[in-house]
Formats: C-alpha cells, sequence, structure tokens
C-alpha cells in the first residue's frame, strides 16, 4: 500500500514539473528560472514596442489628425468597459493580445490631435515636441540632483530662463510644475511664505487670517489653492469685472482697503491673462500700482494667455506682466507642446523656491558633492519624484525659434477672426460678446464664445421661456457630434448667461476650411431643434 501510493505521488510530482516547464517562461515561478538571466526578454520587448509605436504611428498620429476620420468613437461607459476587457489577472497575455489591447485604446480615446478637436485649450500636435516626450518616456529621469539629471537641470535652467526673458526679467527662478493648477497653488504658497516665512516651522495657527483678490473670471484653482493651503475660500475676495470680463482696478483698491479694515491681511493678487472662457486679459500696469501700493504680491495666471509674449503684434495684451512677482503659463496649451508642460516664473532672486520648500534631505542633497550642489534643483518642488517637462518644449522651440512659435499666435488670432467673421455673416450665430456690451467687439484672444439659435428659436428672443430652451440647444449639440465623431467643441453656463460654445482656435494643423466646417457642422447639428 506504501509503495503504490509512492509512485502515484512521484508521478503527480513528475506531472507538475512537466506542466511547469512548458508554461511561458515569463509567469515560471521564480524558482525554475535561471536566477543569472534578467526576468524581462529585452529582444521580446523591443519587438513589441516597435509593433505598438506602428499601431500609434497609424491609428492616433495618421487616423488620429485625418479629418476625414472620426475625431471620437463614442461608446457607452458599461459597453467601453467590455470592449476594453480592463480587469487585470494572475498571468500574462500574449503578444498578439496584448497588441490588439494597444490598437483598442487607440481606437476608442478621444483624438486630441485632430484638427475638429475643439474641446479644450490643449490639442493638436508638434512632432519635435512629440519626438521629446517618447524621448522624455524612454530616458524615465527624475529631474531632482545634477547626478540623476544632468543634461535635463542645465536644459531646465535655460527654457526658463528664455521664457523670463520674454516676460521682460533679466534675472529671476522658476519650475516646470505638473500643471498650471500646481503653478498657481506654488505661487500662493510663496507670497505667504515671503510675507510670512514662519508658516513653514509653525503653520497657519501662528497666522493673521490672509486675504486673496482675484476676479471672478479666474480659474477655479484660486480657489482650490486657497482651501489646499488653509487660507479659506471665504478669504478669496473676487474683484468687479467690467463688460468685457476684465478686473476693475479701482474695486480692487477698495477691497483691499475693506479687508483690511475687517482685520485681514491681504497678500496676493491673482490676475488672468486670458481667462479660461472668454479669454479675457486683465489690465496688469494698473493692477500692478495697486500692489506696488499695499505692497500684496502680483501673480499673473497666464497658463492660457502667456504666450501672446512671443508676439510682437499682440503682447500688448500682458503690458505691465514684467512688474509682476510671478507668473504661470503652459505652453502645453497655445503653443502645443503637449501635455504636460507648465511653467512657474518668477521675478525672485534670493532663492525663495528653495527657502519655502526644501527638508534639505541627506539622502539625496549632500552638501560634500564633487560638482556645484546648487545645481541640485529638487528641494525647489514640493515633490520628489518630478517629470522631465522641459525637454519636449525645448525640442520645439530648437526646430521652429522664436520666429516660428510667433507665427503660430499670429496665425491662430487670424483664424478667430475669420471665424467671428463668418459668423456675422451666417443666420443663427449670436456672439456673447455683442450680448454683453451690445457693440460688436473683435475677439481680443482666440476664443469665440457664441450661441447658436435653431431656426424654431430665431425671432422669439423676448418670449418667456426663450431662455429655458436657449439653454438645452447646446448641450444637444454636443450630444449628436460625440455620438456621431465629427468633431468636439466645449459649452457652459457663465453667470447669467445661459450655456453657449466656447470653440478656441490654435492648433498648427488648422486652416480655414476647418473653420468653415465647424460653422457648417454646428448648423447641421442643430437645424431641426
Amino acid at each position: 500500500m506504501f509503495h503504490r501510493v509512492s509512485v502515484e505521488a512521484d508521478l503527480c510530482l513528475l506531472r507538475f514539473i512537466y506542466l511547469l516547464m512548458h508554461i511561458r517562461a515569463d509567469i515560471q515561478p521564480l524558482f525554475l528560472r535561471d536566477l543569472n538571466e534578467p526576468l524581462i526578454d529585452h529582444a521580446e520587448g523591443q519587438f513589441f514596442l516597435n509593433e505598438a509605436f506602428k499601431i500609434i504611428m497609424e491609428e492616433v498620429l495618421s487616423n488620429g489628425t485625418d479629418v476625414k476620420q472620426k475625431v471620437c468613437e463614442w461608446k457607452e461607459p458599461e459597453e467601453l468597459a467590455l470592449l476594453l476587457d480592463l480587469g487585470v489577472r494572475e498571468t500574462g497575455e500574449p503578444r498578439d493580445k496584448l497588441l490588439q489591447r494597444v490598437r483598442d485604446v487607440a481606437k476608442y480615446s478621444v483624438k486630441t490631435s485632430h484638427p475638429h478637436f475643439f474641446n479644450q485649450q490643449y490639442g493638436g500636435v508638434d512632432y519635435h515636441s512629440l519626438a521629446g516626450r517618447f524621448l522624455t518616456e524612454a530616458l524615465n529621469t527624475n529631474l531632482f540632483t545634477y547626478e540623476a539629471a544632468p543634461v535635463f537641470v542645465l536644459m531646465e535652467n535655460e527654457v526658463l530662463r528664455g521664457l523670463r526673458q520674454l516676460v521682460g526679467w533679466t534675472e529671476g527662478d522658476g519650475i516646470f510644475c505638473p500643471g498650471g493648477s500646481t503653478s498657481n497653488m506654488y505661487a500662493m504658497n510663496l507670497a505667504r511664505y515671503q510675507r510670512f516665512p514662519e508658516v513653514k516651522s509653525q503653520g497657519v495657527w501662528a497666522l493673521p487670517r490672509l486675504s486673496i483678490f482675484t476676479s471672478p473670471e479666474s480659474h477655479y484653482s484660486v480657489k482650490k489653492g486657497a482651501a489646499f493651503l488653509g487660507i479659506g475660500l471665504d478669504n478669496v475676495i473676487f474683484v468687479k469685472v467690467d463688460d468685457r470680463g476684465r478686473l476693475i482696478p479701482e474695486d480692487l483698491d477698495e477691497k483691499i482697503e475693506l479687508s483690511k479694515s475687517q482685520g485681514a491681511v491681504p497678500f496676493l493678487v491673482s490676475c488672468m491673462s486670458g481667462t479660461t472662457v472668454q479669454g479675457v486679459f486683465d489690465p496688469l500696469d494698473h493692477i500692478a500700482d495697486i500692489c506696488d501700493k499695499h505692497k500684496l504680491w502680483m501673480h499673473v495666471d497666464a497658463c492660457w494667455g502667456g504666450s501672446v509674449l512671443f508676439s510682437k503684434k499682440h503682447r500688448h495684451l500682458m503690458k505691465g506682466v514684467d512688474r509682476a512677482n510671478s507668473v504661470a503659463w503652459n505652453p502645453h496649451k497655445m503653443l502645443v507642446a503637449g501635455l504636460q508642460c507648465s511653467a512657474l516664473l518668477l521675478k525672485d532672486t534670493t532663492n525663495l523656491l528653495k527657502q519655502c520648500h526644501s527638508a534639505n534631505a541627506t539622502y539625496l542633497f549632500q552638501q560634500d558633492k564633487f560638482y556645484d550642489v546648487n545645481l541640485d534643483i529638487g528641494d525647489k518642488s514640493v515633490q520628489c519624484s518630478r517629470k522631465v517637462d522641459c525637454l519636449k518644449l525645448w525640442l520645439m522651440w530648437k526646430a521652429v525659434g522664436s520666429m516660428g512659435l510667433e507665427e503660430r499666435v499670429d496665425k491662430a488670432f487670424i483664424h478667430a477672426r475669420y471665424l467671428v467673421e463668418q459668423m456675422k455673416k451666417r443666420e443663427g450665430f449670436q456672439l456673447l460678446s455683442m450680448v454683453i456690451s451690445y457693440i460688436f467687439h473683435k475677439p481680443e484672444f482666440v476664443n469665440v464664445c457664441f450661441w447658436f439659435i435653431p431656426p424654431s428659436l430665431r425671432g422669439k428672443e423676448g418670449t418667456e421661456d426663450y431662455q429655458e430652451k436657449l439653454a438645452k440647444v447646446a448641450p444637444v449639440i454636443k450630444e449628436r457630434m460625440m455620438k456621431q465623431g465629427t468633431m468636439m467643441v466645449g459649452y457652459q453656463p457663465l453667470g447669467n448667461k445661459v450655456n453657449f460654445f466656447r470653440v478656441t482656435v490654435f492648433s498648427p494643423l488648422l486652416s480655414q476650411k476647418d473653420m468653415d466646417f465647424f460653422l457648417d457642422e454646428i448648423e447641421r447639428l442643430g437645424k431641426d431643434l
């Protein structure tokens, strides 16, 4: 009996070993592998990468930029989840199946490089920048010390210097941040630290009640930053704007005085250069006078509009920016540098960034290194791991030069003005600027805000339910364009204004044919409403 059991057990063990030896090498248990061999098969990995790149080139960069192809392949969430088979499992999948996954992800993702993607303030593609993004991913560099990132420490410093020069500063500091919201929060934190350096050690309980001033048209990151930093939403004070959405300096002055009289300590004014919805530029010179008077930090959120500084024709929109203490600027927007590329620029020359954010981690920032430790820039950031965001902008800037970037900015203005002129010639397009001020203004920037009035509502502006019906037009048109995949454009209400479309035109892939298509498509999608 014992012998028979032993033989059966041996046979079971042999069968088990046989099975293990014939399963794929990449899922064999560690004890069956040669520990002198790497776990990753480089040849197989590189073959897979080459095949994946072919799919990317075809689906994303060829079909994804072809006006004859769809901007999106809309699926309801439940159906999309099933199509993609999103669950992860104990064992891996074969190469062919993985490549199909790559193709599916590309197919069902929104093609943000498509000429008819007008939905957000990023889009289009610059191929030099894209090459920089691919190289960034391949190198997988952490931008914190010179020893780990020698090329990119020097490159980031040079790119930031070039951007500061456009602002009008010969000296200063700066850092690339993970998005414009973070840049704005950094500015807020630096302004507070400069005024009350004890906050770093003692915390907010040791501070008086602080107040921030901004426009109601400003980006929501001002409110988020105030909440995140413990300043509080109630201490974000909104200043009145004029009929075009620009902050009124006189009201700013009055509100600062009022805040002081109520026992608060004003410390920051956040101005806009290119508001998200209407593309408005605040009067920076006049605001700077008030900041000087009250000794407040002046921050300019130029995440959207900062690129006008490349243009001799349009840089006047930011007159006075050189008087600011800090500027946030997103080259991934109008310059099409690719997500994400967001710079915080500072006039400061006292190393305020490092003083405010440093933690002096001795395992990274040893002071007895064999090179200049000022090149270890990681302590300027609140992050430890920080992605390289300068290469994509640097390579694009090298490729086309400042003159090429200026041409892109100027062409975007031309497209926006062409679009407005064509709207004025067509029935059913009502510009927001004409409703607000009752006179026609050329768009100040490249945001064009409008209502489409379908035939059933034309001539009925005075009826009781007109606004209610008009508010439903943009959402229905948006749903139709998404489900048909023909284009994408955003809509929103603003104050007492019901839903209207906002189109931003800046991609270097755009032509006037695309402007005409946009108008034709809005008409086609909304003519029966």
